[in-house]
């Protein structure tokens, strides 16, 4: 995303006191020992890696990220912190991983060997993972012991860290409780045999949920922008990005008239309608199209007409002062006024999830970071 300017068609705006409360809550929840490894992939979430970065450095024991690029990104900001690499590095990626000192993810014994092949005055820190049910990447658990004790006979290997992913913290209790007495017990088994090495397996719902298991740090992602995939524990937190575009035509338009492609929306009555400026290769989603999706006007909900188009779409002002102008800001998730349109309100109209419309946004949009200090 493009750096502030004066004139912007659609601006996202990051609310840097909303990200130190919210990082405060996961403190809070897990109590003064775990580190919090701030996961800022994906351009923190779309707000912005390297910002975020240098916000939650006060916070944050290390960094996750997903590739070595936004690694490379993060270390320009917060040079003294370690940042993990939480997806796998081509074998390509791999030597220049070890030689900026990144924290490479392996998943097997072939794969730990293949850095310590690239060992020069040191050992390699790498971060081993164990698959307890997610089935993306790492040793299957049943295999854990075999394959840590085959990692800990290799020269210029540093198992710096162990960890799991929880593919379900916030939608099934029962087996993510399951998971994690578990994992516990296999940590238990794996310490003595990679002393040293730090685990870590909660993620943001189970970090706020379940902090008992923490152990030696946390993974949040989410609820650092301020969103609970929980929602009992939403008003814990501030969301930290207010998404807005503007009004850049207004028309009255007559019964009878067709409203965007495919003629989905035909009106009834005359109407007063407002085209913004913004579309899906903007990242607002196209598939809110005809499924109840609002915006907020001069603090009032105002309905999406029709379909998302790739750089417009339309919306119902009939009901808002006849001075609704061409300019006027339009919020599309975030408060205006006493009304607020959640970035879960959003995914629910584009049946995906908050993460697909946190990460979606597109070059076209402004960002401005806010009280930043």
């Amino acid at each position: 995303m493009n750096s502030a300017g004066a004139a912007w068609r659609i601006r996202a705006e990051i609310d840097h006191d909303a990200l130190r409360h919210n990082a405060a809550v996961v403190r809070a929840a897990i109590g003064d020992q775990p580190g919090i490894i701030a996961v800022v992939k994906a351009g923190g979430y779309g707000h912005g890696g390297p910002e975020v970065a240098k916000t939650l450095a006060r916070y944050a024991a290390q960094f996750g990220v997903a590739t070595l690029d936004e690694a490379r990104a993060v270390r320009a900001a917060v040079p003294q912190k370690d940042i993990l690499l939480l997806s796998p590095c081509l074998p390509g990626e791999r030597e220049a991983a070890v030689e900026e000192g990144f924290i490479p993810v392996v998943s097997g014994t072939a794969e730990a060997r293949a850095y310590a092949r690239l060992a020069q005055d040191e050992p390699v820190r790498i971060h081993l993972c164990i698959d307890t049910g997610m089935g993306r990447l790492g040793v299957w658990q049943e295999e854990a012991i075999k394959t840590a004790q085959e990692i800990a006979a290799i020269d210029g290997i540093e198992v710096e860290s162990v960890s799991t992913h929880l593919p379900v913290a916030d939608s099934d209790p029962d087996f993510t409780a399951q998971e994690l007495a578990a994992w516990d017990q296999l940590a238990a088994q794996l310490r003595p045999i990679l002393p040293g090495a730090k685990f870590h397996a909660l993620n943001s719902a189970a970090s706020l949920e379940r902090p008992q298991h923490a152990a030696d740090r946390v993974r949040p992602g989410l609820a650092l922008y301020g969103i609970s995939p929980l929602p009992a524990f939403q008003k814990l937190l501030q969301p930290v990005m207010t998404l807005k575009t503007r009004i850049s035509l207004v028309r009255d338009v007559g019964a009878g008239r067709g409203i965007s492609y495919g003629r989905d929306f035909i009106t009834r009555k005359a109407m007063r309608i407002a085209t913004l400026a913004m579309g899906y290769a903007d990242g607002y989603p196209r598939q809110t199209s005809n499924q109840g999706a609002h915006v907020l006007i001069r603090g009032k909900r105002c309905p999406i007409l029709g379909r998302i188009t790739m750089d417009q779409f339309m919306v119902d002002v009939s009901d808002l002062p006849r001075d609704v102008a061409p300019g006027e800001e339009v919020v599309l998730f975030g408060k205006q006024g006493d009304e607020e349109i959640t970035v879960g309100e959003v995914a629910s109209w584009a049946g995906t999830i908050t993460w697909d419309i946190l990460t979606r946004l597109g070059k076209r949009v402004v960002t401005e970071h806010l009280n930043r200090r």
